[in-house]
């Protein structure tokens, strides 16, 4: 196996190009566990720790551009406030060791459809940026995942940075597993309200092919939410949200859990995180936030 190891973004891009079986590697962590594992030998790695233009992050406007090698730490450490749904997921990833070597781009990269950044992308309706010699194209995060650990970029590209506009509303992102830490999502939920818009985001972890949307679930809330007033939300309104959440999800069973348990879970996660972004929204203090 051959280790090619660029020092900037335009020998990487070339690496990529020349070398395009080669599977990029920032932090490791999803890479790594399928190395040591045996399931997967490519005929290289194209190292990427070393290309400091993908280890920044700036705001653009109103979105920000966050670079492919920015890892789950400093998310939570200087982004909570931008991007408060993936700061949220991000400290759900892990151990704290883990958190500071991987990054979300290599989470995105790797398509996985229990990726712990992928429902609060979604929800927040970011972008993936993929760049090659060619050029640089932007993808929406609803587009980008096409099957298990599949994406839509060619073989000739990496993915450089996610654009993700930053939050003008509540944010919330929940995770149950098989223990309380350092645990692979049995199932995961995103939401984001976005006020200006009066629109809301859902993201679905770890419960279908690929990390998925409720959009009817989605379009059901934007429309029963009262945006200006923000009076409770009815008890059957919400109760609705989750079945439609839970209805969005293509689940199977496996040694995590059933596909039953997944859909229940997924109805209960929707509520809570309701819950907590509208009491953001009214400007009362809810409950804890983040891992369901």
């Amino acid at each position: 196996m051959d280790f090619l190891s660029p020092t900037s973004l335009p020998d990487a891009l070339a690496a990529r190009a020349e070398h395009p079986g080669a599977v990029p590697i920032m932090g490791g962590t999803d890479v790594m566990v399928e190395l040591n594992f045996d399931r997967h030998r490519p005929p290289a790695l194209l190292d990427l720790t070393r290309v400091s233009e993908l280890a920044t992050w700036d705001r653009v406007g109103d979105e920000i551009r966050l670079g492919a090698g920015v890892t789950y730490s400093r998310v939570i450490a200087e982004l909570a406030a931008e991007l408060p749904g993936l700061a949220l997921a991000a400290r759900t990833v892990g151990s704290p060791q883990i958190r500071n070597r991987g990054t979300v781009g290599g989470n995105v990269g790797a398509a996985s459809p229990a990726g712990d950044s992928h429902p609060a992308l979604l929800a927040a309706h970011a972008e993936v940026e993929l760049s090659s010699l060619t050029g640089v194209r932007r993808v929406p995060a609803a587009e980008f995942y096409t099957g298990p650990k599949r994406h839509a970029g060619r073989p000739d590209e990496l993915v450089t940075a996610v654009w993700v506009p930053a939050a003008t509303g509540p944010q919330q992102f929940s995770k149950i597993g098989t223990r309380n830490a350092m645990v692979i999502a049995v199932a995961a939920l995103g939401l984001a309200l976005h006020p200006e818009q009066r629109s809301v985001g859902t993201g679905i972890g770890s419960a279908g092919p690929t990390p998925l949307r409720a959009r009817d679930a989605e379009e059901l809330l934007a429309a029963e939410l009262d945006w200006e007033g923000r009076a409770d939300v009815p008890d059957p309104v919400a109760e609705e949200f989750g079945r439609l959440v839970a209805a969005a999800a293509s689940p199977i069973d496996d040694v995590r859990g059933t596909a039953a348990y997944r859909r229940h879970a997924l109805a209960v996660m929707a509520r809570r995180c309701l819950a907590w972004a509208w009491a953001e929204a009214q400007g009362r203090e809810g409950p804890r936030r983040g891992e369901g």
